[in-house]
């Protein structure tokens, strides 16, 4: 039980998906969890499932988009909990939200929708849990990235950039907070299985270890990140891509 009596709240899309995984992980661990998704139903279900299993969890609902409803959300959970220990930010992704085009082909307005879903609500959330780490003089932040954060992102450009940020912000915040008792890492993930991308089973020849990585695989790394045993871990990467970003550019 590496999170008991920790106090975590899984923000943007913490009901289903891999956000799901991770509430499921950090409830296994031990720690009190608000489960944030901005379809109150999901979240709901996923709280129901954990409660039902003896865990300590709450339903936060709300647009990460928006200042005032994410504040409210970050305030409710902190409420709800009793404090907090632990930040985790999951939502992401472009091609759910806005077309996959080449980058003179994008509009601007999507690249805005992709750059505040992918980082512009993290370090506003970041922010709205600072003084409450500060205060406490401890806590830990987990960001859900991407390899394209360090890798070309080929259609996909908003994503890339918006998860690079993700690993600037994580080495600003360990340089401003980490005297503090405050950590950021983030769990970049290469060609994770979800309902958007779902593994078939058959090998795959492009990933070295020949398969899509799972959501469970990406929540234990945020579990490990959260706990104590990463204490001395910050402003890092976890890199889960099954040896993509490793290979050359041919066949041995």
């Amino acid at each position: 039980m590496r999170l008991t009596g920790k106090r975590a709240l899984i923000i943007g899309g913490g009901g289903g998906g891999i956000g799901r995984a991770i509430t499921r992980s950090l409830s296994a661990e031990g720690a009190i969890v608000a489960v944030a998704d901005v379809i109150r139903e999901r979240a709901a279900e996923a709280v129901d499932e954990l409660r039902a299993r003896g865990a300590t969890a709450f339903p936060v609902s709300g647009d990460v988009r928006s200042r005032t409803q994410l504040e409210i959300m970050i305030g409710t959970a902190i409420e709800q909990c009793g404090g907090l220990d632990t930040l985790v930010t999951v939502v992401g992704g472009q091609v759910a939200f806005v077309p996959a085009v080449r980058l003179h082909e994008m509009q601007d307005e999507d690249w805005d929708t992709v750059y505040d879903l992918n980082l512009r609500y993290v370090a506003r959330a970041i922010r709205a849990v600072l003084p409450t780490f500060l205060g406490q003089r401890g806590g830990a932040i987990v960001s859900v990235g991407s390899v394209t954060g360090f890798m070309a992102a080929p259609r996909q450009a908003a994503y890339g950039v918006s998860k690079a940020g993700l690993l600037s912000l994580a080495r600003t915040v360990t340089a401003e907070y980490a005297a503090d008792g405050v950590r950021m890492n983030v769990v970049s993930g290469g060609a994770i299985a979800t309902s958007v991308n779902p593994a078939t089973g058959e090998p795959i020849p492009e990933i070295p270890v020949g398969r899509y990585g799972t959501a469970s695989e990406i929540a234990e790394a945020v579990v490990y990140l959260a706990s104590d045993a990463a204490a001395y871990i910050s402003g890092q990467q976890i890199v889960l891509d099954g040896g993509v970003s490793s290979r050359g550019p041919f066949d041995s």
